[in-house]
Parts: structure tokens; C-alpha cells; sequence
């Protein structure tokens, strides 16, 4: 069936198991079993490594790419001297599995990168950050062509780039873009000059994580990282540019597929109301991971209202999609187009189902399709409100 041929992660053992544990137990449990089996995509671990010398804004950093304040609680601790005395792993407030790890500064006078490596566990760390808040020295380039020969990825971060800009202001013949490329290019040519060939650095400003570079960076972190790897990176990110935003719909739309298919698979098991309750459970689980990934549950608005002086009324008033009052399955089966429609697909797909191999063909794509347009409708509607929300917020037209 076509429906098989995007679904690449899961086996087709891991299916005959969920089947066999699905026809022999009651209706609850076996919506459990189906939610279980989703949340194992979950458990894929990034593990960030945030490096650099002391004061050059690492832990300013590690809070930013997690969508946190420097004073939020869970926020790694930042100050003028160096605080981080040991590897320390800040986990993602959402996703659990991301780690980002504020590692001690380099830089000091007897700094070997072999060593530094060693201490601070070198293997855990899928790529590292290196920061520098003014010119790349030798500790960093030491430390790039040490992680180069040990098989890794880094990424030249220049930080603290407002505090550039803002002095530059100052001058009448201020031209921003000009001064970032005058930036990039001394970053670039210093690290020439100590021995990198081809060096790229990204312009970051922490305090103001939308602009500047972070696209151009998740777009080379997501390039470099294996795929079951890049779909956590681009979950994990802090929604606040519109490239982002249009990323985290595509990640999301991949999974529909799979979803949709676990779907399909308990419509070829003839229990009456299984289909529907775990059609509107995973359906739920997968909104509400929308809502999650893109910053509209309600927690995440409440951050976006303290930065940008609005309110969460303001903000709700201009989404469209009709589950912003709420998740429920009043709210959900409309997704597919009326109500009664999934009914009546429920009534089919249980006497379709007691025919053999007819019987499950038909069940199964039946409720792939429904399940798949739902979901589909649902993402289209909340990254639309997730991108009014976002230009609402930094009050700018596209």
C-alpha cells in the first residue's frame, strides 16, 4: 500500500507487536499502547556542547537556544567571571531529551585541547559551539582542529554582536549590513591567519536570538546532522523567525505520515470503537504537540506577552484555527470535515474489517486518510496563527 512508503523509522516488527498487543487487550490499554509506541520518537537525544573563554557569553547562550531569559527559572547562571567550573546539561524545557551543555571556558594559560576534551567527556556531544565575543584566538582554533580530527562538528559563533552594532551606530555613515559583513570577514580572516582553512562564523546576539545569523546557522547544523537527529534540532528551537517557523511545519508534516499509518494499523483490528477513540487520542496528542513546538500553548504565550508588552488575549484574538478554545473531540472531528463522516468511517471500518485482506485494506486506508487530512488541516491552521503571532510580536510586516 503507498501508505508504507515514507514510513522509514519504524520496523515492521515493531508493527506485528503492536497488533498482537492491540487484538488481545480492552480499549483503553490499547489506546495507551498507541500513544506509548508514538512517544518513542522522543527519546532521540541531542546533546549540544557550549564552549568558549570566559565572559564571552556561553551561558547567555545555552539559555537563549532553549527560548529562556538569563533570570528564567531552569536558566544556566551567567556573570562577568567564569561560572561554569564543570560540564553542566541544561535540558530543553519542552523537550526533554535536548541537552545543551555549558562547558568550563578555554583559554587559559596552559589550556591543552586534548585534554579539555577528555575532561569533559568529548563522545556525548552530537556538535559544539565555540563563542567568541570579540576575535577568535589560538585556544579556539586548537580546540576546532582537535574536534575535527576526532570526527565532530563545530560551529564559530561571534556573540554579543548588538554591543558591535550599537557602537557603530554612532557613526553617520552607519550601514548595518556593511558592518556585519566587515565583522564576519575579520572573524573569518583571523581564523585563516591561526591555521582554519575555510572558516564560517555566525553573528549571534543572544538578546536578540531572531536576528542576525541563526538562520544561516540552524540551516548548517540541520544540513550536517543525521536525519533522525535534525527533526529534534528543529523541534527544539526557539520559534522567532519566520525560516524557523516554515522548518518546524515541514518536521512536523513528515510525521504525519507515520501517525497516520499507526492509525491505519488499529482499523484492521475489529474492536468496536477502537478506531475513532484512538483516531481522536492521537490526533489530540499530535495538535497539542503543534501547539508545543510552535510556542501557542499558553505558557509559552505568557513569555512572548512579558517580552513584547501584549497580552495573551491580544495575542489568541488574532489566531484562526477553531482549536484555539480548546482540545476536545467536539473541537477535533470537525478537522475532518463533519463529524458524522468519522462516524459512519468507524461503523464501515468494523465490517470491512471481519473480511480477510479485503476487509483490511480497506479499514486501514480509510483511516490513514482521515487521520491524515485532520492532522494536516490542523498543522496548516496553527503554523498560520504561529506566524501572525511571531510578526505580531516584533511588530513587522512580511
Amino acid at each position: 500500500m503507498a501508505m508504507f512508503d515514507d514510513f522509514d523509522i519504524i520496523t515492521q516488527e515493531d508493527l506485528e507487536d503492536i497488533k498482537e498487543l492491540i487484538s488481545t487487550q480492552d480499549l483503553p490499554t490499547a489506546v495507551n499502547v498507541i500513544k506509548e509506541f508514538l512517544e518513542k520518537q522522543d527519546l532521540v537525544e541531542l546533546n549540544v556542547g557550549v564552549t568558549g573563554e570566559s565572559g564571552s557569553g556561553k551561558s547567555t547562550f545555552v539559555n537563549a537556544f532553549r527560548g529562556l531569559g538569563d533570570e528564567e527559572e531552569g536558566s544556566a547562571q551567567t556573570g562577568p567571571v567564569e561560572t561554569t567550573m564543570e560540564p553542566k546539561a541544561y535540558l530543553h524545557p519542552k523537550y526533554q531529551n535536548v541537552k545543551v551543555w555549558d562547558l568550563p571556558g578555554i583559554g587559559t594559560p596552559n589550556f591543552k585541547a586534548d585534554e579539555y576534551l577528555k575532561l569533559v567527556e568529548f563522545e556525548r556531544y552530537d556538535f559544539f559551539i565555540i563563542i567568541a565575543s570579540d576575535r577568535f584566538r589560538e585556544c579556539h582554533t586548537q580546540l576546532a582542529k582537535e574536534i575535527m580530527r576526532m570526527g565532530k562538528r563545530f560551529y564559530f559563533v561571534r556573540s554579543k554582536i548588538e554591543l558591535s552594532i550599537d557602537a557603530e551606530k554612532r557613526k553617520k555613515s552607519f550601514d548595518q549590513k556593511r558592518t556585519l559583513h566587515i565583522i564576519r570577514e575579520d572573524g573569518e580572516k583571523g581564523l585563516r591567519k591561526i591555521g582554519i582553512e575555510d572558516p564560517v562564523v555566525f553573528l549571534i546576539s543572544s538578546f536578540e536570538l531572531g536576528k542576525y545569523d541563526l538562520n544561516l546557522l540552524q540551516e548548517r547544523m540541520e544540513q550536517e546532522l543525521p536525519q533522525h537527529k535534525r527533526r529534534v534540532l528543529m523541534l527544539a528551537l526557539p520559534n522567532i523567525t519566520l525560516e524557523i517557523n516554515e522548518k518546524k511545519k515541514k518536521a512536523l508534516e513528515e510525521n504525519i505520515g507515520k501517525v497516520a499509518l499507526l492509525s491505519a494499523l488499529v482499523a484492521t483490528t475489529p474492536l468496536p470503537g477502537l478506531s475513532v477513540a484512538v483516531d481522536i487520542a492521537i490526533v489530540k496528542r499530535e495538535i497539542e504537540t503543534y501547539y508545543s513546538t510552535f510556542g501557542l500553548d499558553d505558557p509559552s504565550l505568557q513569555k512572548l506577552c512579558e517580552r513584547s508588552g501584549k497580552t495573551i488575549d491580544e495575542f489568541k484574538s488574532l489566531m484562526k484555527s477553531p482549536l484555539i478554545g480548546g482540545l476536545n473531540p467536539a473541537s477535533i472531528l470537525p478537522l475532518a470535515g463533519a463529524a458524522f463522516l468519522v462516524v459512519a468511517e468507524n461503523a464501515v471500518e468494523y465490517a470491512v474489517s471481519l473480511i480477510p485482506l479485503l476487509g483490511t485494506v480497506v479499514a486501514g486506508g480509510m483511516s490513514y486518510m482521515t487521520v491524515s487530512k485532520m492532522l494536516r488541516r490542523a498543522l496548516n491552521d496553527i503554523a498560520e496563527d504561529a506566524r501572525i503571532v511571531l510578526m505580531a510580536s516584533v511588530q513587522t510586516e512580511v
